[in-house]
């Protein structure tokens, strides 16, 4: 095996499996409840791809229910095996076809599933909001919604706008915004911008959408309660005490509550503050090292700093909220891997030698992007995001006729439709959801102030 591959064969993509099992209640699979998952030693969980359950992030499985579903599975004593499939509906198809045994997800309660289900866990209460900017202007309550601009995606957000419109006598502005390359989440992006004013979400969704943009408010609710929670088959109901019982001991605990914030509360873009002092030819206290090191890579040393100034702002205590730690950001397994000494990770130098090595394995990895200063964007994305997800958002651009080896207006189109179900979900795609604007943003930072290094400060 090629040593550039070990970052996706990560536990995520060893867990991941899809939902095509043999499995059904012939030989026993629809039948087993926790005694037989315990003599098993595997529980097999199903989950969706989605900014609030389940995504890869850097090449590291990651995502709320994921976590929770990890710690309740270490309760029991068990291994935890991911399913992940596309939606609501499948997902209880397979937990009913003895393929999964436990639904890990924000399951709505609905009488339909009652019958066969058996609802477990945390029961939470959603509601779709408005999401607006912050300041005097913002809304307070529905009646002023009337003759406000409000887009939205269809489906149903749009269909509780307009049963809204409805109960006010009319007047909301519903402007419906089809366009396949937008999802909700690229909406509220252009609230938080100025773009547009109002958008809807769910809380969950708006919750995790403020943690990247601060300038949002998310409080007027415009929608009755919604319960959901975790699921398993009527025929387990000694695993739904048990998950009732984890949950209402761990609700409280420093580790629950740990994964909470971090994806609920957490900044997710943190602020940076002005470089040392171009004007003198200096960027950084650590100049030496990443003109030692950027030789290794064939990489222009300012590169490498404008690199290391987007993930850590010089800052080589940071630990980001995906656990990323030291001047050059590198996820835990990754650091192991490219030789960083346990409790290394922010010394400074550990840190360039392991970023500057797997930007070398990038490197490898995109070789067959054949001109050289479009290579260096496809690893810029790859450090970002994670290789697995430029891989996809390449063999997005070929099967819809663009460039998979051009990086603007080519792959990193279909970088930022990874967030839209439609393309995640798209067969080509191996790694699932992916929030692409941070990364589509990373490229053309980086570059920018590596060439604005390059105007100010001699080799």
């Amino acid at each position: 095996m090629k040593p550039f591959v070990f970052f996706w064969l990560v536990c995520a993509v060893a867990l991941l499996a899809s939902c095509t099992g043999k499995r059904n209640a012939a030989d026993g699979g629809a039948d087993i409840d926790l005694p037989g998952i315990r003599e098993r030693g595997e529980l097999t969980v199903l989950t969706a791809n989605s900014s609030t359950s389940y995504f890869n992030y850097r090449g590291e499985p990651m995502g709320f229910q994921y976590e929770l579903a990890q710690q309740f599975a270490r309760s029991l004593g068990l291994k935890m095996k991911l399913k992940v499939v596309n939606n609501t509906a499948e997902m209880v198809r397979c937990l009913l076809r003895g393929e999964g045994d436990l639904i890990a997800y924000n399951l709505d309660i609905t009488p339909a599933w009652k019958d066969s289900l058996i609802y477990c866990g945390e029961e939470n209460i959603t509601h779709q909001v408005i999401v607006q900017r912050k300041g005097k202007e913002a809304l307070g309550d529905v009646t002023q919604l009337i003759d406000k601009d409000i887009y939205v995606s269809p489906g149903k957000y749009y269909d509780r706008l307009v049963h809204l419109d409805e109960e006010l006598g009319g007047g909301i502005r519903i402007h419906l915004v089809e366009a396949d390359s937008v999802s909700a989440e690229d909406l509220i992006t252009w609230v938080a911008e100025g773009k547009i004013d109002y958008t809807v979400a769910t809380d969950e969704v708006a919750k995790i959408n403020r943690t990247y943009y601060p300038n949002l408010n998310i409080g007027l609710v415009i929608s009755f309660d919604q319960r959901a929670s975790w699921a398993v088959r009527k025929t387990a109901p000694l695993l739904a005490q048990a998950a009732d019982k984890w949950h209402r001991e761990n609700i409280n605990s420093p580790e629950f509550q740990a994964s909470a914030r971090r994806y609920f509360e957490l900044d997710k873009q943190p602020s940076h503050g002005s470089i040392l002092s171009v004007k003198d030819g200096k960027i950084s206290h650590y100049d030496n090292l990443f003109r030692k090191y950027a030789k290794e890579i064939g990489w222009d040393w300012r590169l490498l700093a404008s690199l290391a100034y987007a993930e850590s702002n010089f800052n080589p205590d940071v630990v980001s909220w995906a656990g990323a730690r030291g001047l050059m950001q590198l996820m835990p397994a990754t650091a192991r891997v490219m030789g960083i000494p346990k409790g290394k990770e922010q010394d400074p130098e550990e840190s360039i030698k392991g970023g500057v090595k797997y930007i070398a394995r990038l490197q490898e990895l995109f070789r067959n992007v054949p001109d050289e200063d479009e290579r260096v964007k496809f690893v810029l994305a790859a450090y970002n995001a994670g290789a697995g997800h430029v891989t996809d958002a390449m063999a997005l651009a070929k099967k819809y006729g663009r460039n998979p080896y051009r990086w603007e207006h080519h792959v990193d189109h279909y970088i930022l439709l990874k967030s839209n179900e439609e393309y995640y979900q798209d067969p080509v795609c191996k790694n699932g959801y992916f929030r692409g604007t941070e990364t589509y943003n990373f490229v053309r930072d980086v570059i920018g102030r590596a060439e604005m290094y390059q105007a100010k400060i001699k080799q």
